[in-house]
Parts: C-alpha cells; sequence; structure tokens
C-alpha cells in the first residue's frame, strides 16, 4: 500500500510551484503522508543541548508550547527554558511558512494550535492501552471537541544521530470505520452537556466527537484488529519532515527520540475535497449529521 507522497523540497518558505501544490493538497486530503526527506529543521549550536530527554517533567509525554508562547511539562531553568521557547517559537514559524505557502487555500482559515517538543525514546515506554500511541490510532481527544474540524500534523526529526522516528501507517480511515463503528459505545447525548457545564472552556462536544473517540479508544483497545490489520512501516531519518492529517491516518510512533511537531486545526470548508472529512465520511456511513 502506498502510504507516502514524497517532495523534493529543501526551504520551508518557497516559492512552491502550482504543480508541486496540486499534488500536495490531493494527497494530503486523500489520507496520505507527505513527506520531505531533504527540508530539516536547524538546531542552532546554542539549542543542542536541549537533546537531552532531561528536559521533559515526565508529567506528560512531550513538552508543549500554547500558541500565547507559554511553556508546559519542561524541567529546566529560566534560561534554557528561554532557550526552548525560543526553539519551538521559530519551528512553529517554519511550520505556518511551510503550510500557508504548500496549501494557500487554507491560509485564511488555518488555526496554529500547540507545537511539541517530543524528547523522550518511545520504545520501552509503559502507558495503558488506550493511552498508548504504539497502536494505530486516529487523533481524537476527550478534552479538545473539533466539531468536525481538521486535526493536521507536521513533524520534523532533529536527532543529532542517525536514529529515525519509525511509525506504522494503517488501512484507509473509511476502511477501520466500516470495522470498528458497529463496535464503537458512545456515550448519551446528555453526557456532552455535563461535561460543558463543568469545563465550559472546552466547549460542547459534537455527536462527531463522540464518534472519534469511540474510534480511537476502540481500535487501540482491540488487539485482534492492531495485529492483522494492514499496516506499512516508515522511518523518517533525521533531518527529515513529514505532514498528514492525523484525524484521517491511522499511525502509531513506534520508536524514535527528539521530534518537533506543529498541530494546526482547520475548518472542512477551507478543504479542496470537504467529502474527504473525517465527519463527512462517518456521517455517510451513519445516516445522519453529526456537527
Amino acid at each position: 500500500m502506498n502510504v507516502l507522497e514524497s517532495f523534493n523540497l529543501q526551504t520551508w518558505t518557497g516559492p512552491f510551484d502550482a504543480a508541486g501544490r496540486a499534488r500536495a493538497i490531493a494527497a494530503l486530503e486523500s489520507g496520505h503522508v507527505l513527506f520531505f526527506p531533504a527540508l530539516a529543521f536547524t538546531v542552532r549550536p546554542e539549542e543542542r543541548a536541549l537533546l537531552t530527554p532531561e528536559l521533559s517533567s515526565g508529567r506528560a509525554k512531550n513538552i508543549s508550547l500554547d500558541p500565547s508562547g507559554r511553556l508546559k511539562h519542561q524541567s529546566g531553568g529560566a534560561d534554557q527554558n528561554a532557550l526552548l521557547q525560543a526553539m519551538m517559537q521559530r519551528f512553529a514559524g517554519a511550520a505556518v511558512a511551510l503550510v500557508s505557502g504548500l496549501f494557500p487555500s487554507y491560509a485564511a482559515g488555518l488555526e496554529r494550535a500547540r507545537t511539541s517538543y517530543r524528547p523522550a525514546e518511545i520504545a520501552g515506554r509503559s502507558y495503558s492501552p488506550v493511552h498508548d500511541d504504539t497502536r494505530l490510532h486516529v487523533d481524537a481527544f476527550p478534552t479538545r471537541p473539533m466539531r468536525g474540524r481538521r486535526i493536521m500534523r507536521l513533524f520534523s526529526n532533529i536527532h543529532p544521530g542517525d536514529l529515525p522516528r519509525v511509525w506504522n501507517v494503517g488501512e484507509p480511515f473509511a476502511d477501520m470505520a466500516g470495522t470498528m463503528l458497529p463496535k464503537v459505545r458512545t456515550p448519551p447525548a446528555i453526557q456532552s452537556w455535563i461535561n460543558f457545564l463543568t469545563h465550559p472552556a472546552n466547549g460542547l462536544r459534537s455527536p462527531y466527537d463522540n464518534l472519534m473517540l469511540g474510534l480511537h479508544d476502540t481500535a487501540k483497545l482491540d488487539t485482534d484488529y492492531q495485529r492483522a490489520t494492514t499496516k506499512t512501516e516508515i522511518k523518517f531519518p533525521p533531518g527529515s519532515t513529514w505532514l498528514c492529517y492525523t484525524d484521517q491516518v491511522m499511525h502509531a510512533a513506534l520508536s524514535g527520540q527528539f521530534v518537533l511537531e506543529q498541530t494546526f486545526h482547520l475548518g472542512i470548508e477551507a478543504m479542496a475535497e470537504p467529502q474527504r472529512a473525517p465527519i463527512r465520511v462517518l456521517e455517510k456511513m451513519t445516516g445522519r449529521t453529526l456537527a
């Protein structure tokens, strides 16, 4: 199964030719992973001290930077935190430039969300099955209702040696959903209102959010599915960058260390082919409006 679409880009800012942009948006919205093998995010000499797992507080999988500039889950001192914040902000700026340049039709509706730094090795960590990202899944979050909006993520391997980031990519979204939907148990509608009244800042969960979280959890917990489903292993070497819709691409991170990641949110009205969005696929399957 061909899940990668490769592009020979060496600059984050373009200009990008029209043919390349058309190929990129078609591949992205079709559920492929866009791979940029020669697009490196350069770690400056003074930033090399940040390439240590000791930088993480251990309270979460990743160090995160809010769009407001607030760091979370880091353990460094003031000087080290300032250096880390500057590096992550610089990466976020490069990611925004790349995505806006490759997909100019997205630019107006593109929301920059959280920036993450993942300094710890994935392999060997122990989590409960539903939190284990080495299992194939699509992204969905209990505290972050999307109501049909897309989740796009861009990753860059900044490992100083030769250690790749290793993923598995699974079957197409519609195939997975066709298998998993009959097994998904969604909460009663009143539960979304209870959650909203308890945590109003998170917004109201839609039926779409409940279905997507159900697909995420059900797939991760189904050991037979995880073992038997079609999967493709991909190795992303240091100095490479990749991009996909993680709410559509079944993915699992198996191993690797020192990766930067930028999350974007996008309304489906900005897509070239909105019918490919997970909400439209699920609405067709269920025969009802989900958001």
